[in-house]
C-alpha cells in the first residue's frame, strides 16, 4: 500500500472523531462549530473568595462528617473536567477585589479595584452577558448576596463604582436580563431607597414576575422574565438557615440555580447563567469556619445542579472557579488535627449569630454557657473575660469588612483554633492562584495556567459568538 495514501486516509478517519489542536486553538469560530463542539449554554459558577484551603476543608468535612466526597472534587477524581490554575490580579494590584475580578471575566480587561468594566481613561468594556444577549441567548445571575453586588454586576453592567447598587438595580431592568435572584430588597423597595423609587414596579411594568419568598419558586411562570429578591441584604448563611426556623423561607443557591436553568433552557439560542456563592467570601472575611464550610458545601450542591443538567444536555459548558482567595484558611498540623477538625460538626450557628447574642451585661458564666451550647467549647475564665471586653467598650477596635458592629470575629476564631486546628492568615483577600475547572464543549481549550481575563474570550469562542 502507498504509505502516503494510507496516512492521508487515517487522518481523515481520525478527524471524524477528534478535533485537531489547530482547530481547538484557532480563531476560526465556524470551524469550531462545525466540529460539533459549540457550547449552546454556559453556566459560570463562582465560589467568591475561595482559597484552596476552603475547598479542601469543605471536602474533608463532607467526607468525615457527611460520609461522601464533594461534587467538585468528584469531578477531579473521575477525570471529568479540564483543570487549571488562574492568576486573579487586577489592573491596580496583585490582590483583586470582587469588582475587578468579575470585570476580568465580564469585560475581558483588567480594571482597577472598585470599578466595573471601566478602563483607566473611562473606556467602557461591553460586559459578556450583554454580548450573549445580543447574540440571542437568555442571560441570568443567581447569588447568595445582593443581586446588585460586585460579582453579578461585573458580568452585566458598566459602573464607576461597585457600591452604586441602587443604580445597578435599575440597569438590570433596562438590559432586560432574564433571571436575577438573590438578596438586596433595600435596592428595589421604595420604602427603603432614599429616592423612594419603586424599582419592583419598574420591573413589573417591563413584564417581570417578582418573587420574594422561597414558596414563590413553586408557582413560577415558566419562561417569563424573573426577579427574585428574597431578603434585605444578603441571604442567610447556610448553617443559620438550617437551624433557625424563621430563616427557612429563603431558597438555597442550588434551588435558585435549578429554577434559573429551567426558566431559560428552552430558548432556541441557549442561555448563559452566573451562579455565585457570595457568602463564602463574607465568611472568610469573618474568619468564621462554620459559615465558611457550610456555604462552600451549599455552593458544591449548586455545582451538582449545573453538572447534572450539562451531562444530560450535552451542549453546556460549565465553568467552576473563584474570583480570588480570602484569608487563606487551612487545617494546621497537630497530633489530633483531624479529630479536632471534626469537632466543627458540633457548631450549630455562625460566629456572627453567636457573637451577636452576647451583650455587655453578660457575666462570665453566661458567655461560657452560650459558647458551650452553640460550639461545645468550654471557655476558660480568661477567654470569657477577653470576649466580654469587646462588649464593654474596652476593645472595640475589631473592624474588618462586613463587620460594622465590630464583633470580635478574630478573637473568637483564635479561641476556636485551639479546639479545631483551623488557622487563618488574615481577614482579607489574598493574591494566590486559584482552582479552575471546566466541563463540556469548549473545556478542551483550557490551558494549565491562565489569567482571569482569558475566560472572557474562551466563553465567546466556545459558544461561537462573534462580539
Amino acid at each position: 500500500m502507498n504509505r502516503r495514501k494510507f496516512l492521508r486516509g487515517t487522518t481523515v478517519l481520525t478527524g471524524l472523531f477528534t478535533i485537531s489542536p489547530s482547530v481547538i486553538f484557532s480563531n476560526d469560530l465556524e470551524a469550531v462549530a462545525k466540529k460539533g463542539k459549540k457550547a449552546k449554554n454556559i453556566i459560570f459558577l463562582i465560589s467568591d473568595g475561595m482559597s484552596s484551603g476552603t475547598l479542601q476543608m469543605a471536602n474533608l468535612y463532607s467526607k468525615n462528617i457527611l460520609g461522601k466526597n464533594g461534587n467538585w472534587m468528584n469531578l477531579y477524581a473521575e477525570n471529568k473536567v479540564s483543570r487549571a490554575l488562574m492568576d486573579t490580579a487586577s489592573a491596580s494590584s496583585a490582590v483583586t477585589d470582587s469588582a475587578a475580578a468579575s470585570s476580568s471575566f465580564g469585560g475581558g480587561h483588567r480594571v482597577k479595584n472598585g470599578v466595573l468594566n471601566i478602563g483607566p481613561n473611562g473606556e467602557k468594556y461591553l460586559p459578556i452577558w450583554q454580548k450573549f444577549k445580543n447574540a440571542g441567548k437568555k442571560a441570568g445571575c443567581v447569588t447568595t448576596v445582593t443581586i446588585t453586588h460586585a460579582t453579578p454586576a461585573g458580568f452585566c453592567v458598566n459602573s464607576d463604582s461597585r457600591n452604586a447598587e441602587n443604580e445597578i438595580a435599575e440597569m438590570y431592568a433596562d438590559l432586560g436580563l432574564d433571571v436575577m435572584m438573590g438578596g438586596g430588597d433595600e435596592f428595589f423597595n421604595a420604602s427603603k431607597r432614599e429616592d423612594k423609587k419603586d424599582i419592583y414596579k419598574m420591573y413589573e411594568q417591563k413584564g417581570y414576575q417578582v418573587l420574594k419568598e422561597k414558596s414563590d419558586l413553586e408557582n413560577i411562570k415558566k419562561g417569563q422574565r424573573t426577579l427574585g429578591v428574597f431578603n434585605s441584604g444578603a441571604l442567610p448563611y447556610t448553617i443559620d438557615r438550617n437551624n433557625i426556623a424563621e430563616l427557612q423561607n429563603t431558597p438555597t443557591l442550588a434551588e435558585m440555580s435549578a429554577v434559573a436553568i429551567n426558566q431559560m433552557k428552552d430558548n432556541e439560542n441557549g442561555f448563559v447563567l452566573l451562579i455565585e456563592g457570595g457568602k463564602v467570601d463574607w465568611a472568610a472575611h469573618a474568619n468564621d469556619i462554620a459559615a465558611l464550610i457550610h456555604d462552600q458545601l451549599a455552593f458544591d450542591e449548586a455545582v451538582k445542579t449545573a453538572i447534572d443538567f450539562a451531562e444530560k444536555d450535552k451542549e453546556t459548558l460549565v465553568i467552576i472557579t473563584t474570583d480570588h482567595g480570602n484569608a487563606n484558611p487551612g487545617l494546621i498540623y497537630g497530633k489530633e488535627a483531624v479529630e479536632n477538625f471534626n469537632s466543627i460538626a458540633n457548631y450549630k450557628y455562625t460566629n456572627e449569630y453567636i457573637l451577636n447574642a452576647i451583650h455587655a451585661d453578660f457575666n462570665l458564666q453566661q458567655i461560657k454557657d452560650l459558647i458551650y451550647q452553640t460550639n461545645k467549647i468550654s471557655l476558660t475564665d480568661e477567654e470569657a473575660k477577653h470576649l466580654l471586653s469587646f462588649y464593654s467598650g474596652l476593645e472595640k477596635q475589631e473592624t474588618g469588612l462586613y463587620n460594622y458592629k465590630k464583633l470580635p470575629f478574630k478573637a473568637y476564631s483564635e479561641i476556636q483554633k485551639k479546639h479545631n486546628n483551623v488557622g487563618w492568615i488574615s481577614m482579607d483577600h489574598s493574591g494566590d492562584y486559584v482552582e479552575l475547572a471546566m466541563y463540556g464543549p469548549g473545556s478542551e481549550m483550557l490551558k494549565p495556567f491562565v489569567q482571569n481575563i482569558e475566560l472572557h474570550n474562551l466563553m465567546l469562542k466556545a459558544a461561537a459568538v462573534i462580539a
